[in-house]
């Protein structure tokens, strides 16, 4: 098997990201995002889903918000994975995990199918039933907090340039955002992982069309 490794550099007037991804690595990260919460939950997704991840941003914007740097990181790294897996011949393409952090209980499931989709469904029981996604530390005008409404654009940036489906299940929900995402990008490497994983049984690509795009 081919070495499944990547490396892009995206330029915008608002940010400027590289990024170097080895599918089948060790799990070794190098990650500097800019935004230090963000760069802790990819570590670890990297250590998790045990592939070697470099991370460099440099954002003109970080003095408005973190925006432009949060979702053209999840543009990149989706692209990224995308190239590195080429025509995806052999994968599992489908997989899942889940993790708990104290009371709170993240299941993700993946399914590398070249059809985005994005659901995150969290425990309403603490929160407005009203909405989907209730940002959970109060933090919208702060530049440098991260919050639950921020990885929610993350990964959908990521699910939409990789071409997965990515369904995210939060039960119990802490107040404590670092509670709350911790066992979701745990939980999201090692699915990731699984699904990216070559199947011996598998001879060509994991679709019935015998293309996935």
């Amino acid at each position: 098997m081919s070495a499944r490794i990547a490396e892009k550099t995206r330029k915008t007037t608002e940010t400027e990201i590289s990024i170097k991804l080895n599918i089948d690595g060790t799990g070794e990260s190098k990650i500097n995002s800019s935004i230090g919460f963000l760069d802790h939950m990819l570590e670890l997704f990297a250590f998790w889903g045990h592939f070697d991840l470099e991370i460099a941003t440099n954002s003109a914007d970080l003095k408005v918000d973190i925006h432009h740097a949060n979702e053209d990181l999840g543009i990149v790294l989706g692209q990224v994975f995308k190239e590195a897996l080429g025509d995806k011949m052999g994968i599992k393409r489908i997989g899942s995990a889940t993790v708990p952090m104290e009371s709170v209980v993240a299941s993700v499931i993946v399914d590398i199918s070249g059809r985005d989709h994005c659901l995150i469904d969290v425990d309403k029981t603490i929160f407005d039933s009203k909405r989907r996604i209730q940002v959970l530390l109060d933090a919208k005008n702060k530049k440098d907090e991260y919050s639950l409404e921020y990885a929610t654009h993350f990964l959908e940036a990521l699910s939409k340039q990789l071409g997965m489906n990515l369904n995210i299940k939060i039960e119990n929900p802490s107040m404590d955002l670092h509670t709350t995402l911790e066992p979701v990008f745990k939980a999201l490497g090692k699915a990731l992982d699984e699904a990216t994983q070559i199947d011996p049984r598998r001879k060509g690509i994991p679709s019935t069309k015998g293309v996935i795009d």
